[in-house]
């Protein structure tokens, strides 16, 4: 055994106005716009007059599901210069199930391009809709790799210090999809084609055999196994089995959340000091596993402040 560690619109400088449309270019981007579209030349977008929203499909290895493999992409307001927009990934969580699905990150999308970043909110299958092992997170590796593709199309993103944040089963997603450089070319998302420098995990199961022994059967089901029937598995997508020091995490976490607990966002972090990596965990007092991520708590602002800060600094100021 081997240890390891993203109505109708004005830009200035385009000539006329485009209606509500949906149409799909080469590399499998569709351009359904949910709020506003938006239009670009070979060198920048000169401006937006708001965030506007547009769907883009990617690729699988099985053949691409359109209800469900597919990202939202939010560009902020203003000025669109090549290479001028920080990009941040959104993973969301729902315990690797269908039933909770990328709309619920539409909120937080949209308040971070309110900050002057482009969005990326991915959606993967799930079990219940097809997904499970190993085709979440085949799709999650497809959607992530999927940005390159996306910087190509908007020349205006910064993605080579891109920030991924996820919660719950979407933060060992986003972990895991920090560190895939690491595995072996044999394994599920091996040889990425993007890589993010930083992660934020929110309420996130990350070290997933200590989830299972405290009774967690979500994570059971997601990969098809406990860790002594299926070790390969866990040894490849548990985050602390798959730590890599020079990517910083910080891990945040409700100290009443009895989801997924706290401690597993602690043993994390200390798994990832140990080896003299950069890793934080900032607990809220009181919050649940829910009331992080919901817009109407008085904690969602305070969220929003830490992966903005985040997004601002590079990974050598995260680890000062």
């Amino acid at each position: 055994m081997r240890q390891r560690n993203t109505h109708v619109f004005t830009i200035l400088a385009a000539v006329g106005v485009l209606l509500l449309a949906s149409c799909t270019d080469e590399g499998g981007a569709s351009s359904e716009v949910t709020t506003s579209a938006s239009v670009q030349d070979d060198a920048k977008v000169t401006s937006l007059s708001e965030v506007t929203v547009q769907r883009i499909d990617y690729p699988t290895l099985d053949g691409t599901d359109p209800e469900q493999n597919w990202g939202d992409l939010y560009l902020p307001a203003g000025q669109q210069n090549v290479d001028s927009i920080p990009l941040v990934v959104l993973i969301h969580g729902g315990a690797w199930q269908a039933q909770l699905g990328a709309n619920l990150f539409d909120p937080f999308a949209r308040d971070l391009a309110a900050k002057g970043m482009a969005v990326y909110n991915i959606e993967y299958r799930r079990v219940g809709s097809g997904g499970g092992w190993p085709t979440t997170f085949e799709d999650v590796s497809q959607a992530l790799d999927n940005v390159v593709a996306i910087d190509k199309k908007f020349p205006q993103l910064e993605t080579t210090d891109a920030l991924v944040v996820g919660h719950s089963a979407g933060a060992q997603l986003a972990v895991w999809g920090g560190t895939r450089h690491k595995l072996d070319s044999d394994e599920v998302g091996s040889n990425p084609k993007f890589r993010p420098t930083k992660v934020i995990s929110l309420a996130g199961p990350l070290d997933m055999v200590q989830a299972v022994k405290n009774g967690d059967d979500r994570i059971v089901t997601a990969l098809g196994g406990t860790p002594s029937q299926v070790p390969d598995r866990y040894t490849s997508v548990d985050p602390i089995q798959n730590i890599d020091p020079g990517t910083p995490v910080i891990a945040v976490h409700g100290t009443a959340d009895t989801v997924v607990l706290p401690s597993l966002s602690q043993r994390y972090v200390d798994a990832v000091e140990k080896q003299n990596g950069t890793g934080k965990v900032i607990l809220l007092d009181g919050e649940d596993h829910g009331s992080i991520v919901t817009s109407t708590k008085p904690v969602y602002r305070q969220v929003i402040d830490i992966i903005t800060d985040a997004s601002g600094k590079s990974a050598t100021e995260l680890d000062e």
